[in-house]
């Protein structure tokens, strides 16, 4: 709705400007359960690992994590190239100038990735996601994206087609606003739950629409949609050329 966009851009406009203080988690309950096919005991345990709760010194877990994302930040933010290469995607795009981020917790809860927002009009190549892309609670199954000079020209899905073409239809939805390594190896399982599924440590994602402002993408839109490629079967990231990632880990 008009309203919900108004206030989706006050809330990316002050995180640009890093004066919203905010942290999104969950409470496992019985219907999140059931959406992840799970019982609710092997959800909390879930939840909880994912958090690093039943860490023995939770504080001291996720300043180790902050340590090592922070060597993966600080070498992507001197190149300028990234290119993924996976089963049915070969996709590149150019990062110079733009900033990553590092998700150590202090946000998102659980958190685990190193991101930003790829310039706009640079992305090319093909991508094809390996766990079903979910957007307002539907699933599209299979989905397969081409690009051209950073748009999409082409899209594909098993199950889905015509919700995917309506939402590569709105404002912004048909550049990446956003891309991400997840980290986070606690989490395993795919669970229809985004705040949990981008993190999966292994895996790559892109959003479509919004970009991430305080990456200094310049993407518009009134979405901001994730989808996750697997990478821990012989996926390989490329910056600046060199090979940086192989099999869902970072070889720098």
């Amino acid at each position: 709705t008009e309203s919900q966009h108004e206030l989706q851009k006050l809330l990316f406009e002050r995180m640009g400007r890093n004066e919203l203080r905010w942290a999104v988690t969950q409470f496992p309950t019985v219907a999140n359960a059931q959406e992840a096919s799970m019982s609710l005991a092997d959800y909390e345990d879930f939840v909880y690992t994912a958090c690093h709760i039943n860490s023995e010194d939770p504080v001291k877990a996720w300043n180790k994590i902050h340590d090592e994302q922070q060597k993966y930040v600080d070498f992507l933010d001197k190149k300028k190239h990234l290119r993924i290469v996976s089963e049915d995607t070969d996709i590149e795009m150019d990062i110079e100038g733009r900033k990553w981020g590092n998700s150590d917790g202090h946000k998102n809860m659980p958190s685990g990735e190193v991101y930003t927002g790829p310039i706009e009009d640079t992305v090319n190549g093909k991508i094809r996601f390996s766990f079903p892309g979910i957007f307002q609670g539907q699933e599209i199954e299979d989905i397969r994206l081409t690009f051209e000079n950073g748009k999409v020209v082409k899209a594909e899905a098993t199950k889905g087609q015509e919700l995917l073409e309506q939402i590569l239809q709105i404002r912004g939805a048909n550049y990446v606003g956003e891309v991400a390594m997840g980290t986070n190896y606690n989490i395993k399982k795919f669970t229809k739950n985004m705040l949990f599924d981008e993190k999966i440590g292994g895996t790559v994602h892109l959003a479509m629409g919004q970009s991430l402002p305080e990456s200094g993408g310049k993407n518009q839109s009134d979405i901001h949609w994730d989808m996750l490629c697997d990478m821990r079967n012989g996926g390989e990231i490329y910056a600046d050329g060199e090979l940086i990632y192989k099999d869902g880990k970072f070889t720098i």
